[in-house]
């Protein structure tokens, strides 16, 4: 008899943990808007990259894993958890050294969900692109 999930205690911890990764996102973006005199797209940009390096080096120091562990989706949904997903299983075939341990096993996780990303991206672009010329 396995004892029953607290579903409830999941979800809030999920939301929170997940909405303060969003609330540093966002005090990123604007420290880049205001300090580094970024236009509103470079920011974004610079602030997906610099959320994707906090996700990958957390991961790396192994905290990355203990969020996860109490937050749950929290701690996957936003863009760090894309980053821990691709370094969780390289640092796992450390060991087997750079080409045949981490770059082979660096994209075993995302890669499924990048190839089938951008396999439909272009699906549903040539979809656009065959109604643009009817209309």
């Amino acid at each position: 008899i396995s004892p029953k999930p607290t579903y409830l205690k999941n979800y809030i911890l999920a939301f929170i943990v997940g909405g303060i990764i969003c609330v540093i996102g966002q005090g990123i973006k604007d420290l880049y808007l205001n300090i580094g005199n970024l236009n509103d797209l470079s920011a974004g940009n610079a602030t997906s990259i610099t959320l994707i390096f906090i996700g990958a080096f957390l991961t790396g120091l192994g905290v990355y894993d203990l969020i996860g562990k109490r937050a749950g989706a929290g701690s996957i949904i936003p863009i760090t958890g894309f980053a821990n997903s691709i370094v969780s299983p390289a640092m796992e075939y450390k060991r087997e050294g750079f080409v045949l341990g981490v770059g082979a096993n660096l994209f075993k996780i995302a890669g499924p969900v990048l190839v089938y990303g951008i396999g439909s991206s272009i699906i549903c672009g040539f979809f656009y692109y065959i109604f643009t010329l009817i209309r």
